[in-house]
């Protein structure tokens, strides 16, 4: 408010009139200026990202890893998109944007440069991820995709099972099994 009217009483002192021309003239403030004091608030500035760099973070600016109805070695059916109906098994689990890598299922063409002079240029087949949401779990015996249910057993332990046919996904043989597949595929790069 003080500011407001010392404001004005320095603009009434000026006066534009036809006799004396204002333009040329030094401006000369008035020396009974009154003083004006600024306050130094914190200022957050917020950047607006794209819809596509928005990774929601834990308070450590890690990122939140989803749960997911899918594992590792699971045997999946495509539901929706260009590869739809196609069984396939899971390789690997990206848990912080919820995708997953299906063995042989949406592969996509990738043009590799050469790294040495004398060796040509390829054209690689990759597969690309695909978000959980469009794999459903897969029952061999029963040849029916099926929805995904939990139940804990009688000696404790907690279990995944098909709610269509009943079931049960996370038994100690299935584990063996992938694990031992992965163990063969290292063995089978190194050399």
């Amino acid at each position: 408010m003080a500011a407001m009217a010392a404001l004005q009483s320095s603009m009434a002192g000026l006066s534009l009139s036809s006799s004396s021309s204002f333009l040329g003239q030094p401006f000369i403030p008035s020396l009974a200026s009154p003083s004006v004091t600024f306050v130094d608030k914190p200022c957050t500035i917020v950047m607006k990202l794209k819809r596509w760099e928005r990774i929601e973070c834990k308070p450590n600016s890690l990122p939140v890893l989803h749960k997911m109805h899918v594992k590792l070695g699971d045997t999946v059916k495509v539901i929706s998109g260009r590869d739809k109906g196609k069984i396939g098994e899971i390789t690997r689990i990206f848990r912080h944007n919820s995708t997953v890598i299906v063995k042989d299922i949406n592969l996509k063409t990738k043009h590799m440069k050469s790294r040495e002079e004398g060796e040509p240029g390829q054209i690689v087949k990759i597969e690309a991820a695909i978000h959980s949401s469009n794999v459903m779990l897969y029952s061999k015996e029963q040849e029916v995709a099926s929805r995904v249910g939990h139940k804990i057993l009688e000696d404790g332990s907690r279990v995944r099972y098909l709610i269509k046919t009943g079931e049960i996904i996370d038994s100690a043989e299935n584990w063996k099994k992938v694990h031992k597949e992965k163990e063969k595929e290292k063995e089978e790069k190194a050399t």
